[in-house]
């Protein structure tokens, strides 16, 4: 058994368990099987979810720089204001996933950072936007950069400006294996009893390098509810978030049990 220590995981691209796993983590340390456990506020505390197949989203990142011509903004039309055009961008990109994609297919688009200017009285000469993307195809994921690029490129020349755009594919979608997933669920249930496990979760939006070691590697990842109310008006990177002690106790015996389990010739995984 190896316990893995995973750096840099909210990077978002370029991340810690990427880096590890291409420079050799599991010929430093073989392993059969890998696990892995995330906090999940709005559940009760108590709960374990989890899914086979695909279960968290692959994410990419888009960073942007509308150029303009910056000037005295009593004289706009001495101008050309790439917050106009920031906006128009911003506007146009909420149709993506509303007009461009299935209704059956599940995508997010996120407009994270929005930056420009410093004084009020100044039009800037550029705006730089970021964006996050979340999706669970293939297709779906090359169609949003297809689509985010057409609407920055041709909004952007509307108004008389340019556009850079530096897009940076992320986090692969997680996907856990049957037999890994099968023996995690057993080993929550013998915790908590079947009434406090849920095996057939929702997808989840969010994106975890995880997936990078669950390429190279058999295993499941978990989620454990840090509690409803007030936890849940208190969501993950929300700056009250609030960590539940009480998984502290939950967390450790669930690891416990689950390397007893992966050590008993009853497994159905060789952990």
């Amino acid at each position: 058994m190896h316990v893995i220590f995973q750096p840099a995981e909210e990077r978002g691209f370029d991340s810690g368990a990427q880096r590890m796993v291409a420079e050799g983590l599991f010929d430093r340390f073989p392993c059969d099987a890998v696990f892995a456990m995330h906090n999940h506020p709005g559940r009760p505390c108590g709960q374990l979810m989890s899914r086979r197949d695909q279960f968290m989203a692959a994410g990419d990142r888009v960073f942007i720089t509308v150029r303009g011509v910056g000037g005295y903004v009593a004289r706009p039309h001495l101008t050309q204001d790439p917050v106009v055009g920031a906006a128009s961008i911003i506007i146009a990109l909420q149709t993506v996933v509303a007009r461009n994609v299935p209704p059956d297919q599940t995508a997010v688009i996120t407009i994270g950072m929005l930056q420009g200017g410093k004084a009020l009285n100044i039009i800037p000469a550029e705006v730089q936007l970021g964006l996050s993307m979340r999706s669970f195809d293939p297709a779906i994921r090359a169609l949003l950069r297809q689509r985010i690029t057409d609407i920055v490129q041709l909004q952007s020349a509307s108004l008389g400006l340019s556009a850079e755009i530096h897009y940076v594919e992320g986090y692969l979608v997680v996907c856990n294996s049957e037999a890994e997933t099968t023996l995690v669920l057993q080993v929550a249930a013998e915790l908590v009893g079947e009434d406090n496990v849920d095996g057939e979760m929702d997808l989840l939006t969010g994106s975890e390098d995880f997936a990078y070691m669950l390429q190279a590697r058999p295993g499941c990842l978990i989620r454990i509810g840090n509690g409803e109310a007030p936890q849940a008006n208190k969501m993950l990177h929300n700056s009250g978030y609030d960590f539940n002690d009480n998984n502290l106790v939950l967390g450790a015996a669930y690891w416990s049990r689950l390397v007893e389990r992966c050590r008993s010739p009853r497994a159905r995984c060789r952990c």
